[in-house]
């Protein structure tokens, strides 16, 4: 087992209780800790005097179902005095209340990509009516955004909305149907992560995958694609429901995307990978969402 301030892979993990300093542990009751794991943050207990073994071991029975067991991964906790999480110290043993998360060690730069209903979740970014007249091919974008909520409808994917200060920028367009959305949001900040999704998306098991579309590209897609990424959730931007004011900004925002590993698909992708399988039970209500071509809202020409 690599010490508490090496990376380890959890598929190697010993399961020797303790950890950290030798000697028994000392005495004393349950301690609560946060767990912190890419977006979530679950409060738990561990006994006084825990060390980096036992930390993992929680970490695995909180999160195991999302974990990837053949990453390295690095424990870390909140310090106080820097305000900022810190390497898991050398010997370090549970004595007070604390805040420690599971880092990947390593972002990965390729994915398989794969999508499955149960672990997928659609953020629809901003597509709000002040923004009408300034979006470039704005009605195609709400042509698919539509296509792909009736597709997240018709396989019981959660949907959450947010609305960048819709006292002046007003609320989504009439033309995007918010029936059975999980959540709809205001916002000031440009990313969609902000504390409400947080908590909606801890509450969804076993979330791996965010199929993002909206406005703008560069600002608002681009800031949640990479808060998300950080945080080891898979990110699938959908080009043909995304846009901004500008086509130069659209695109290089996309090819920056790519490169960091997120990625960079269309609606009509999105929706048959969901289904995977003909003789899908919702084969034929996607089939027919799809009959006519989505749009190429200007893609085609920056190819």
């Amino acid at each position: 087992m690599a010490s508490a301030t090496e990376p380890a892979s959890l598929a190697h993990l010993h399961t020797s209780s303790g950890g950290g300093a030798p000697g028994s542990l000392p005495a004393g009751g349950a301690v609560p800790v946060l767990f912190c794991f890419s977006v979530f943050a679950r409060p738990s207990t561990v006994p006084h005097g825990a060390g980096h073994e036992l930390l993992i071991q929680k970490f695995l029975s909180l999160y195991g179902d999302q974990i990837d067991m053949h990453r390295k991964f690095v424990v870390q906790l909140f310090a106080e005095e820097w305000g900022q999480y810190v390497d898991l110290p050398k010997g370090f043993l549970v004595s007070e209340r604390c805040k420690v998360r599971l880092v990947p060690l390593q972002i990965q730069l390729t994915t398989l990509g794969n999508l499955t209903p149960s672990s997928t979740v659609f953020f629809c970014c901003d597509m709000q009516e002040r923004f009408r007249p300034a979006i470039k091919y704005f009605g195609d974008i709400i042509s698919v955004g539509q296509r792909l909520l009736q597709g997240a409808r018709i396989l019981g994917i959660p949907v959450i909305v947010t609305e960048q200060y819709p006292k002046g920028l007003g609320s989504t367009v009439q033309e995007i149907d918010l029936t059975g959305v999980k959540l709809v949001l205001p916002k000031t900040k440009f990313s969609m992560v902000i504390p409400e999704v947080e908590a909606a998306l801890a509450e969804i098991p076993g979330v791996r995958s965010v199929v993002l579309f909206g406005v703008e590209t560069h600002v608002c897609i681009q800031q949640t694609a990479l808060e998300l990424v950080g945080r080891g959730v898979e990110v699938h931007i959908v080009a043909d429901a995304t846009s901004s004011r500008s086509m130069m900004d659209r695109m290089f925002a996309l090819e920056r995307l790519a490169r960091t590993g997120i990625i960079v698909t269309t609606s009509e992708a999105v929706l048959l990978q969901l289904v995977a399988d003909k003789d899908h039970p919702k084969f034929k209500e996607i089939q027919n969402l799809i009959k006519a071509s989505a749009p190429e809202s200007g893609l085609l020409s920056k190819v």
